[in-house]
């Protein structure tokens, strides 16, 4: 009997894909609820899968999650994975899970480009599809549209023939109902269980094969220690037994499982023995690492590591060597920052740690500014107070030379807002490659630009669209060096002394720019307290004071009329900051400086690198 045709007819492993805000989380909800693994009286509110406070916040995905539901004697393990490409490595190995996936679109938007990279990815893997078409009770929802728009994407990227002929269901996740016609208005959500036991096939197994499994997914608590997710390819699995671990270098070491479990509704459950096409949680081999292999003793060898798409930006991650280091961080030293980062590459497979050039830094490669931002952000409220550098591109050697990462970028945008950002991302090296117009005054832009080129742009593209436009972006691997790219940012407002910021100070400076700060908030030398209006960057005190005199003043003049300040968010500082200035992070604070403070260092630097670009 063909391998093929030993296909487990009690379980489905499905994987949800859609790009972001298209209500990916919130049909797993509806999916959830529906299958009755919450009590009646459990509440368990909206959301359920995003347990990550960032992830609600943001409203994305960020971590791939694993859930099951029963349903008519067959249990439907869901994955549920990121809708954004920077977090790519997480999808690239949770879809090695999978048999099946639910293309989840918007019935406006219809399939973004965040989509595009994350189905390309499942079919890639010869996954079958099913289309979900959701949102379909908004009023200007344009469904056989976006089922063209859809039908097109799919045969741009099957690998087989059977992908192209795909069920569609319709669905308001948010109300929690779906049909096989786009007209419903109410029900459950038993069309789309119907359809997933229909068309998404079961997992292949051999239960008599000896057993093996690849690790996808690591979890750890303080009890069982690391625990080693992932799909069984072939055998049994039972407490007890002896395995052998495949290591990324080839050496093989021999471990006994402690415990299985499988997963029911958001938890999991011990078993006594799980077959093949099974996704478990295995403990008892310490410092098991994603992409290994766990094998029967009588295994042949390894299963094939999944291949991961390599980094394209970095940034350098460096102790907080500011006036202020110390006052708000519980982890400031370059020992415990190294741990973490380390500790972060054992389950964040496309993240990359390097030692940096001296003992107190550290590299940090990520897919993109998204993924490196996140990290930050993720140490910053675990208690972690360090800086880091503007992100880079990664380059490297090819056939013609120093080659750098592209990627797509797809705008909508107010048809005003044309000539601004035609002009603005060809200065960045665009490369126009389409443009069409619609009936409501918008304007679809379509470029191919240097990854480098789109670094700080957000801000330059929100403010350039009056906060009317949409951009998304899509990699698309290393082409040839572009050119130099001419980064224009103003210059920055630098505090000259230490102390509490005042009023007096503030009025004096913001007749210079933008100010990042209020009055009260204490300031260090070298801290980049706003933006210069000019290209240049000036030294400014915002600690002076107004002199004492015993001359009453008019009442205008004694009301300073300061103008609301504009600090950064995390994200748009780790873009706006130039490569002679540092983000200081603490759990508390935000900072912009540079990274010489004193106006000597800072004339020092300047003189090397004019010395080093004169040799």
């Amino acid at each position: 009997m063909d391998r093929m045709d030993l296909r487990r007819a009690d379980v489905r492993n499905l994987a949800i894909i859609a790009h972001v805000d298209h209500g990916k989380t919130t049909l797993v909800d509806a999916l959830l609820k529906q299958s009755n693994i919450f009590r009646e009286n459990e509440h368990v509110g909206s959301l359920i899968l995003d347990s990550n406070p960032l992830e609600r916040e943001k409203g994305i995905t960020i971590m791939a999650k694993n859930a099951a539901v029963e349903y008519r004697g067959v249990r439907i393990n869901i994955i549920d994975t990121p809708g954004h490409a920077d977090f790519g490595g997480e999808v690239e190995r949770v879809l090695n899970m999978a048999d099946g996936c639910l293309l989840l679109v918007d019935a406006v938007e219809g399939p973004m480009p965040q989509t595009k990279f994350v189905l390309r990815k499942a079919l890639e893997l010869g996954l079958h599809a099913i289309v979900v078409v959701n949102k379909i009770d908004r009023p200007n929802a344009r469904i056989p549209e976006v089922i063209r728009e859809t039908q097109d994407l799919f045969l741009d990227l099957a690998t087989e023939d059977h992908q192209l002929d795909f069920p569609v269901v319709y669905a308001n996740a948010r109300d929690g109902y779906a049909g096989r016609e786009p007209g419903i208005t109410s029900g459950t959500m038993e069309p789309l269980f119907d359809a997933i036991l229909e068309h998404t096939p079961g997992p292949v197994h051999d239960d008599e094969a000896p057993f093996r499994m690849l690790v996808t997914t690591l979890a750890y608590d303080s009890y069982r220690g690391r625990t080693a997710i992932g799909r069984i390819r072939d055998g049994r699995i039972h407490p007890a037994e002896m395995v052998i671990r495949h290591d990324h270098d080839g050496v093989t070491s021999q471990h006994r499982i402690a415990q299985v479990f499988g997963f029911e509704g958001l938890g999991r459950v011990e078993l006594s023995e799980a077959r093949a096409g099974d996704i478990v949680a295995l403990t008892g081999i310490p410092d098991i690492q994603i992409g290994e292999t766990i094998a029967n003793v009588e295994a042949a060898g390894p299963l094939p590591v999944i291949a991961i798409e390599e980094p394209a930006l970095k940034m350098t991650f460096r102790i907080n060597d500011s006036p202020f280091a110390g006052r708000e961080g519980q982890f400031v030293t370059s020992r415990q920052l190294r741990d973490r980062l380390y500790r972060e590459v054992e389950t964040n497979v496309a993240l990359r740690v390097e030692d940096g050039e001296t003992a107190d830094a550290f590299v940090v490669s990520g897919r993109g500014e998204l993924h490196l931002a996140i990290l930050v952000e993720t140490m910053r409220r675990e208690g972690y107070e360090f800086a880091v550098t503007r992100p880079e591109v990664i380059l490297r050697q090819g056939p013609h030379g120093i080659e750098e990462p592209f990627e797509k970028i797809y705008i909508e945008a107010p048809e005003a807002s044309t000539g601004f950002l035609i002009e603005t991302l060809a200065g960045r090296k665009a490369q126009m490659t389409g443009m069409h117009s619609d009936h409501n005054g918008d304007v679809r832009l379509d470029f191919e630009i240097p990854t480098r080129g789109l670094i700080g742009f957000r801000d330059t593209f929100i403010s350039g669209t009056g906060g009317e436009g949409i951009m998304n972006t899509e990699q698309i691997g290393y082409r040839a060096w572009a050119g130099e790219i001419t980064r224009v940012r103003n210059g920055a407002l630098i505090a000259n002394e230490p102390g509490s910021a005042l009023a007096f100070g503030i009025a004096n400076a913001q007749e210079r720019g933008i100010l990042f700060i209020e009055p009260g908030v204490e300031v260090y030398e070298g801290m980049v307290v706003g933006l210069h209006a000019k290209d240049n960057d000036l030294v400014v005190n915002v600690c002076k004071a107004k002199k004492l005199t015993n001359i009453r003043s008019s009442t205008s003049d004694i009301a300073v009329k300061l103008t609301p300040p504009q600090p950064p968010s995390l994200e748009r500082s780790l873009s706006l900051i130039a490569a002679d200035e540092l983000v200081e992070i603490t759990p508390k604070s935000v900072r912009i400086r540079k990274a010489h403070l004193t106006a000597v260092d800072r004339d020092r630097a300047k003189k090397k690198v004019a010395l080093a670009a004169g040799a």
